[in-house]
Formats: C-alpha cells, structure tokens, sequence
C-alpha cells in the first residue's frame, strides 16, 4: 500500500524525534499492557494466589513478542481492545493463559499505561529544556556586557544589554522546568482498583483480606516506579490529572512563543538572527530573503500546543460519575499532540539557541539613534555642576532635541542632537564631557551584573542533575 496515500500527522512524519514517537506508539502501549499483566500476576503469586512460576516465566519470555496482525482481528471481532491483546498474549501464553488479567479492568492496563507514557514523557522533554537553557545561558553570558536598545511597547526605551535580554527568555524557561519537573513528580500510579474503584473483585479474590488488597496496589505501584498511587479512583484515575499535565506543556508553550516572537522582531531589526544554512532559500521569489522560518515554526506549533490545554479541561468536566467514555478518543489525540510538540518545539529552538548570530555594529547604530534624547538628563545633570541653571539648560536642550527629532522623522536624516549641543556655545562648559556622557555601558545600569548573578545563583543550579544529558548539538531533519 502506498504511504504517500494516507494522511499522516506531520508531528511525526515531519518534526518528531524518534524516542517521543517511539513513546506514543503501539509497541510500547501494548508492550507495557504486557509488563502490567505481569507484575499483577508475579504480585498475586506473592500473596498467596495460585499462580505458578512456570506461567511467570512464559509471561517474562513473551513480554514483547506482540502479533499486531491477530490483535486487530481479535479487535474487530470482539469490538474491545484490551481483550483482544489479552486473548493475543495469551495465545503465546498458553499455560498463562487462566491468569492474565486476573481481577482487573481494562483501566488497569489502559490508565496505568497512560500514567507510565506521561511520567516517560516529561523525562524526555526535561533535559531537552534543560539543554535549551544550558544554551541561552552560554549566549546570556557572552553577551552580559554588551548595551543594546530596550524596548517597552514595541517603542525605544532605556538601555538594556543583549545578555540580560536573554535572561528574560531564560527566567521564562527556568519557570517550566520547575513546573514540568512537578509536574511529572505528582504524577501517581492508578494501581489495582478494581472496575468502579472500590477493588471489590481482588477483595473477593483474597477471601476478604484487606491487608493483602493494600499490600497487592502497593507492590504493583512499587514494580511500575511509582512511589505512590492514587488512593481514590473511579473506573479511571482522576481526569484531572490531564489537566495538569497539559497545562504545564501550554504553558512552556506561551513561553517559548514569547521568545521566538522576540527573535522575529530583532531579526526585522537585523539585530539577531536565527541560524541560517549557506544553502538555504528564505523564499522562492525574493532571493535576498533570510527569514527566521524556525522560530515562526516554533510560534506555530506553540500556539497548537497552548489550545490542547481546552481539551482536558473539557474532558474531566464532563465525566460522570465513576467514568464516561467520552474521554477515551480525545486522550488518544491530545496527550500524545501535547508531549510531541513540546518536543519539536524544544529541538527547533535548542538548534536556534546553538547558532544565534548577533550584529554589533547594527546595535550600536540603533543606540546612537536614540541614545542621544535618552542622555539629555545627563547633560543637564552635568551643566548644572559646571554652574549653569536647571531651567535654562531644560529649554535649551527642548528646543535641540525638537530640532533633532524633525530631522529623524520629517526628514528621514540621522539624530543629530549632539552635534547640535556642540555647535551651541551655551554648553561650552561640557563640550569635553559629551563622549563620557555618552558612553552607552553608562545606560545599562546593573544589567551585567544582573545577568552574572542570576545564572550563578538560579540558573546553573537548576540544570545541574541535567549534566550527565548536555551533550551533543542538535541538527534539524527539515
């Protein structure tokens, strides 16, 4: 059959790395059904149940030996999914057979495999997080020192510097590691609950031993690398654990499209720049073009993942009572789109984060431009010391900087405030002070030390169990 003639989501087919997909697919799904089957069985045996370890081991040996083939002809024929892979996986386990599944529900395997796949999930997206921070946090560094023009609404603005720019991004980022590192940590196990939660069926199958009801949730949670499960279930776990675990993916989202947005605009400004290919086209008909297409691709996909949020939010709202099943299609498509595209969003921005270009003389140009009104208070400031008087100096520099301003905008000249002041005898006083007065790093305040102090103390201690997963640059498949 041809592939070519089937749609197939581009988060996969086009972006996705390999081990997120991998995460949401078939094989580990059932593949983990498997594993949860087995640590019922080896669980119940220890509690006295009779299971032999001769079923055990034909459990063991056959964990990942998956007919995909007759799993969906049992499917369409018993219209049930999870009896179709239990009655596949018993049909290579014949001497299992009779115990595989032994009082548990479909939610067993169905909720605790989704459970594993989330936990999983945040895994491999943290240090993937953690290596785009490592980056900024090296471009932070470099550029602590270098003054560049602040903007407040999209309008010029005192000095900032093109490192503590980037410290902005970096805070953002710091947030979400923070909210997806709790995230994944309170994340519970589902466990053996039983068909509405109440576990009556493992109740009867100890003979009414509580003790060993507890011991049997406790055990299966501890096999599956939970430390804890949750106490209360429906037919299901909570659906508002989905809620969280999306939330905070929407959230790096906005984060994320916040930064790349910003890369857009500086690149307008031909200030910085993402990485671009010395084969790349920028477009089909202006061949000058350098568009900043993977930061616009992050933009894109970030504002599909901050929508997904609305579907859990939908979904626990809407379950009645111990489980409806109105939830189980939308989870399908929206916890797997969420966790794949926080992962193309993070590699396309840990590859723009590794090949940042930034023009210098292009930053110190715009300064020049602007820097001359931002001074006037400087300039007043230092006439007054050299005898002058506040008012006069105030309508002095009004008239000048009018003068100034209508060459910029009238004219399309450049500022020419300063030459002005110069040409102006009544400042004659200051003349020899005017390139002091100008010095651009005397506008950026404590930006530098800023930037040295919040990647010493906040930063670099945040990626530290990160470390041993920083390596390796990243590059795009398209």
């Amino acid at each position: 059959e041809d592939a070519m003639a089937r749609y197939r989501s581009p988060l996969v087919s086009r972006y996705a790395s390999a081990e997120m997909a991998y995460n949401f697919s078939e094989r580990k799904k059932f593949g983990t059904w498997r594993r949860l089957w087995l640590y019922l069985a080896q669980a119940e045996k220890s509690l006295g149940l009779p299971i032999t370890d001769e079923q055990i081991r034909e459990m063991e040996a056959n964990l990942d030996n998956i007919d995909f083939k007759m799993a969906a002809e049992e499917e369409k024929k018993l219209r049930h999914d999870v009896m179709a892979h239990v009655h596949t996986f018993a049909h290579c386990c014949p001497k299992a057979a009779a115990i595989i599944h032994l009082g548990a529900t479909s939610c067993y395997v169905g909720d605790n495999t989704d459970l594993i796949v989330l936990r999983d999930g945040f895994n491999l997206l943290l240090p993937k997080l953690a290596r785009v921070i490592s980056r900024l946090a090296d471009f932070a560094e470099k550029y602590a020192d270098m003054p560049a023009l602040g903007f407040t609404h999209y309008q010029p603005a005192q000095l900032t510097t093109v490192g503590k720019r980037c410290c902005l991004w970096i805070q953002d980022l710091c947030m979400d590691l923070q909210n997806l590192e709790r995230a994944r940590d309170d994340l519970r196990f589902r466990g053996v609950k039983g068909t509405t939660g109440t576990q009556a069926s493992f109740l009867q199958l100890f003979e009414g031993d509580h003790s060993k009801v507890e011991e049997l949730d406790r055990l299966v949670t501890a096999k599956a690398g939970f430390k804890r499960a949750y106490m209360v279930t429906g037919q299901t776990y909570s659906r508002k654990v989905d809620i969280g675990v999306l939330a905070v993916l929407a959230s790096l989202g906005a984060s994320i499209h916040k930064i790349c947005t910003d890369i857009r605009l500086l690149a307008n400004l031909k200030e910085i720049e993402e990485p671009f290919e010395k084969d790349q086209i920028g477009s089909s008909a202006m061949p000058y073009k350098r568009n900043p297409m993977r930061s616009e691709r992050c933009c894109s996909l970030a504002r599909h993942l901050m929508t997904l949020v609305m579907d859990p939010l939908q979904t626990a709202a809407v379950q009645w009572f111990e489980r409806t099943l109105d939830d189980s299609a939308n989870r399908r498509v929206c916890l797997a789109e969420a966790f794949l595209t926080a992962d193309i969003i993070l590699s396309t921005l840990q590859n723009v984060s590794e090949g940042l270009v930034v023009y210098p003389k292009v930053i110190e140009r715009r300064i020049r431009q602007e820097l001359p009104f931002m001074a006037t208070e400087n300039i007043i400031m230092a006439m007054v010391k050299a005898g002058g008087n506040r008012q006069d100096c105030h309508e002095k520099i009004r008239v000048l900087s009018q003068q100034a301003a209508a060459v910029v905008k009238q004219e399309g000249g450049d500022n020419d405030f300063i030459a002005r002041v110069r040409a102006d005898h009544y400042f004659s006083p200051i003349h020899k002070q005017l390139e002091s007065l100008l010095d651009p790093s005397s506008f950026t305040g404590r930006a530098p030390q800023q930037v040295a102090k919040f990647l010493k103390e906040e930063v670099r201690p945040a990626l530290i169990p990160y470390q041993s997963q920083m390596g390796g640059k990243i590059e795009l498949a398209l």
